[in-house]
């Protein structure tokens, strides 16, 4: 397998090839979500957040920033493909199996902002978890 990309995935992995995987991984997915999205509308706003492999290779959670029904339909639809991009712009020993998950980090940083500026204001945060 040859890597000539770098980076960290979403979680540290524990070893550092599976972290410039992943990041590969992300960057080549990320390349051929966009390319499917100039001619299929439901992949527009689809962000690739990171990309995590297991050790062996043969999985990998693809974490979407604002996963839908509708462009998990899609990614769902175009998953063979976008897996065709990997097996052809990185050599590995076998191309992982993907899978999309929604990915709530951002949510979760979002809802901490607007309760850290609530408190900051002086409004107290409402009673059920607001």
């Amino acid at each position: 397998m040859s890597v000539s990309r770098r980076g960290s995935g979403r979680n540290a992995p524990k070893y550092p090839r599976t972290a410039r995987v992943n990041q590969l991984l992300h960057e080549v997915i990320a390349e051929a979500i966009e390319e499917y999205s100039q001619s299929d509308p439901r992949l527009e706003l689809t962000t690739v957040t990171s990309v995590e492999a297991e050790p062996n290779f043969s999985n990998a959670v693809v974490w979407i920033a604002n996963l839908t029904t509708e462009n998990a339909g899609a990614l769902e639809e175009y998953r063979k493909k976008i897996q065709g991009a990997v097996a052809s712009q990185v050599r590995m020993k076998r191309t992982p199996h993907l899978r999309f998950a929604q990915d709530e980090s951002i949510s979760y940083g979002s809802r901490i902002d607007e309760i850290l500026r609530r408190i900051s204001s002086g409004e107290q945060p409402n009673s059920d978890g607001d």
